[in-house]
């Protein structure tokens, strides 16, 4: 299929108003099709001109133009020409459209514990054409009438609010505006909560294995619901535009969340069937604040052009925040911003393929999609700090409502953001948006000290800008410091210069620890001296601050990534800090990270048992001494269940004896154990399949899958291949999941015959599985071999032309990841 460009859109956009749409969707026709009757009025500036409509189907039935029949036929790499048209057009497309099974269209799964069927709508970035025949670019915006029928048992959320008018029948009240790829019909025997708030009709919605879980955490998802329309409704000034709204919990879904205007759609992990540590309760917060902030940016206003991507995240990311901070009980909101998203989206930033926040000419819709990462996110909600701090929250705050109010059910663009910016504070930003938005890359910030008798001298900041994208960005941060967890020194300053004096630190007690962009303001490599790298064991388990412990968290992970900090120096700071950590997203996430990646990526193959083993007793250290049921005894817990070797502890948790308290009848806990007993071989097959029949879900059988994948022997490793890299009809969810366990071996030879694979057979799956799905798949699938031979197959398929946009972003990265692991073992292999 040919991917929209950006020329073509302008042209198109230029020819065409489009004045409504009307879709009736006929999904009660089986399992694998669905039913697609479009009208769609529009408009066009120059009578007798010609332009195409945008259909993907299985099938087309018919086709008329303003009463006329045209070729069902004459669809072209998903294009359907339309010629001479008149100053006002109706055209009606009646089609059959194939459901997906990679997350994007109308995606249809099973749930295996019922065996009933379920549908919604993914239609980001261009799947719309899949479901209706659409004008797909994101500034063709209409209203829409939708009509679905569906089975008798069904029920039916949309865009706009939903009434049964008969059996099987289902009428969507008309929406506001929307951009095509907002359109969303979720359908099924879903279970629903309904409330209400502010006169807003509230909807919470889930597959009904899940009806427990849903029940059990509704009354907390209304609440940051209805605090967060508090908050967004007093900063903005503008009331929710779009009706009732509903937030569905969805299979399979590849993204954290959607914000189809009414109908937002989360994946359903976030309804946590077992425990729940407080920052999964946070994250799931996060989402919800998110999307509802996108009900303003990108919904209200949408970006003219996948450009412009940044007006939507950013702006949702950075609102998510400080709404949590100041509407909720996640004050600490930015700290796990810090050491989770930041440390995403330093992780992009490092990678060749980093890109400008904005500015980045997307010439198609396919390479916009490049472009949608931490990059977007986290990186973008920084800058968005940083104008604050230059411009005055006040100002800004002024013109994000002028922005909103202007462009209402319409588009906007950089330019129209910065010009509301500038109006409000009296400030050209052309220098700030050149150096923060449109160049990429990042500063490293640092500070020097010199001493006299333990006081503190003289303080210099210091930044340096990446010598191949230079940039002036003014950075306001603090920089503070710690002895003995007393805070000794602390300063705010902007840096507009390579050096900056830090005045306000003389005199001052000499700190042990010293730590730049303490409260995380602003965006930037954090390198931290070697006096307070040599400290932090005994140093930052007493330093009070949690944001300034994440800060350096985060600044040893990107120490460890850049082969300045040694995985083992790392793993020594985890040993001495982290058991007595209490924030719950720096105890989890740096758990996480020290299992997941720091170990398997940075330390040889050959040593991993011992690094393992260092992590499994950090966890029972924290797990002897943790309230029972608490955050931290979770945390300790799952460290321990995925890195120890301990046979008989695992087989007895495995089995539910000998629980801590909390964790008794949590299937997804048991699923760590169970994998981490698969990776060494202490079960086989059957032992697996007998977990999944104790937990015969669509949970339990993607867990199955992951574990089956990790079994260390050559006969799993060849069915799990082929069932990853095969047609054998496997949702894209599954796909990730046997990627994940494939690589677990206890050798490289087990799997070293998969790795040139990897790089015929991954790429090929691009002829039957769509762009984000697959683009997941590649990365994680990625060879966990680190190897020269590995780097040198990576360099070779990336010379390749025939790559799609997705799989070759993907590889970029994951290729980049793989050098770094192997410039880390170079510098640091023998000392770990």
């Amino acid at each position: 299929m040919r991917s929209l460009t950006l020329a073509e859109a302008r042209e198109r956009a230029a020819l065409l108003t489009v004045t409504s749409y009307a879709v009736e969707l006929d999904l009660d026709q089986g399992a694998e099709v669905f039913g697609s009757l479009t009208t769609v009025r529009f408009a066009c500036s120059a009578p007798g001109a010609d332009t195409w409509v945008d259909l993907k189907a299985r099938s087309v039935e018919t086709v008329s133009l303003n009463g006329a029949d045209l070729d069902p036929t004459a669809v072209v790499d998903g294009r359907l020409p339309l010629t001479g048209l008149a100053a006002e057009n109706e055209l009606v497309v009646a089609a059959t459209m194939a459901y997906s099974h990679d997350g994007q269209g109308l995606h249809r799964a099973t749930d295996p514990a019922d065996q009933r069927d379920y549908v919604y709508g993914h239609l980001f970035l261009d799947a719309a054409p899949s479901v209706y025949a659409c004008f797909d670019q994101p500034d063709l915006k209409a209203p829409y009438d939708v009509v679905v029928r569906a089975p008798l048992e069904w029920t039916v959320v949309g865009n706009g609010a939903a009434t049964r008018t008969e059996a099987g029948t289902w009428h969507l009240a008309t929406t506001k505006p929307l951009a095509t790829y907002f359109v969303t019909v979720c359908a099924g025997p879903y279970v629903s909560v309904h409330d209400e708030h502010d006169g807003i009709p509230l909807g919470l919605h889930a597959r009904a294995s899940l009806r427990e879980p849903l029940e059990r955490h509704a009354a907390e998802i209304f609440d940051v619901t209805k605090r967060s329309f508090d908050y967004f409704h007093g900063l903005f000034g503008i009331r929710y535009p779009f009706g009732e709204y509903h937030q569905v919990f969805v299979p399979e879904f590849n993204a954290g969340a959607m914000e189809n205007p009414g109908c937002v759609t989360f994946r359903d992990q976030y309804l946590y069937r077992g425990s729940a540590t407080r920052d999964e309760l946070l994250t799931r917060a996060n989402t919800v604040s998110h999307e509802m902030s996108h009900m303003w940016f990108g919904d209200l206003v949408t970006m003219k052009w996948w450009d412009d991507l940044w007006l939507n995240e950013s702006f949702a990311e950075y609102m998510s925040h400080r709404c949590l901070v100041e509407a909720t009980e996640y004050a600490d909101a930015w700290v796990d911003s810090s050491i989770v998203r930041k440390v995403w989206g330093y992780g992009a930033e490092r990678s060749p393929s980093t890109h400008p926040v904005a500015g980045v000419e997307a010439l198609d819709a396919q390479s916009a999609l490049q472009n949608f990462d931490g990059i977007s996110y986290a990186k973008g909600a920084a800058a968005l700090r940083q104008l604050i701090a230059h411009v005055g929250d006040d100002q800004f705050i002024a013109g994000v409502r002028a922005y909103l109010t202007d462009k209402s059910y319409a588009n906007g663009t950089l330019a129209d953001f910065l010009g509301a910016i500038e109006a409000a504070s009296g400030t050209d930003l052309g220098a700030w948006s050149r150096a923060w938005l449109l160049t990429a890359d990042r500063d490293t910030l640092s500070v020097r000290l010199e001493e006299q008798g333990g006081v503190i001298h003289s303080a210099v900041a210091v930044r340096e800008t990446p010598a191949d994208r230079p940039a002036d960005r003014p950075h306001t941060f603090d920089v503070a410091g710690w002895t003995d967890g007393v805070e000794v020194a602390r300063v705010t300053t902007t840096v507009t210069a390579s050096e900056t004096a830090l005045d306000g630190l003389q005199g001052a007690p000499e700190p042990a620890v010293v730590v730049p962009n303490a409260s995380d303001l602003t965006w930037a490599r954090v390198q931290l001296s070697d006096s307070t790298l040599a400290a932090l064991p005994g140093q930052l388990p007493l330093v009070p601050d949690q944001q300034a412990r994440a800060v350096v968290w985060s600044a040893l992970i990107d120490g460890v990534h850049g082969a300045t900090v040694s995985p083992d120096a790392f793993l020594d700071v985890v040993e001495a800090a982290w058991p007595k950590e209490t924030n719950s997203s720096i105890l989890t996430r740096v758990s996480a990270y020290s299992e997941h990646r720091i170990v398997p990526y940075f330390v040889p193959r050959a040593r991993q048992a011992d690094s393992l083993a260092r992590l499994a007793a950090s966890g029972r250290a924290l797990l002897g001494t943790a309230p029972a049921g608490s955050t931290e005894s979770l945390a300790a817990a799952r460290l321990v269940a995925g890195a120890s070797d301990d046979e008989a502890l695992l087989r007895a948790w495995a089995d539910g004896d000998s629980l801590p308290d909390g964790l008794q009848d949590d299937g997804d806990f048991r699923w760590i154990v169970v994998r981490n007993l698969a990776a060494r071989g202490l079960v086989d097959v059957a032992g697996v399949e007998s977990y999944r029949a104790k937990d015969d879900t669509l949970q339990g059988g993607l867990n199955a899958l992951m574990c089956r994948a990790s079994l260390p022997d050559p006969e799993a490793k060849d069915w799990a291949w082929q069932q990853l890299t095969g047609r054998h009809g496997r949702s894209n969810y599954e796909m990730v999941h046997l990627a994940r366990g494939f690589w677990n071996a206890p050798d490289d030879a087990l799997v070293a015959d998969y790795v040139p694979r990897y790089f015929t057979d991954v790429p090929a799956m691009a002829e039957w599985v769509g762009e984000d799905a697959l683009s997941r798949v590649v990365l994680v699938a990625f060879p966990k071999v680190f190897a020269d031979e590995t780097a040198g197959l990576s360099a070779r398929t990336l010379e390749r032309d025939d790559l799609t946009p997705a799989v070759r972003r993907s590889l970029v990265d994951a290729d980049a990841e793989l050098r770094e692991a192997l410039a880390s073992r170079a510098t640091f292999g023998a000392a770990v």
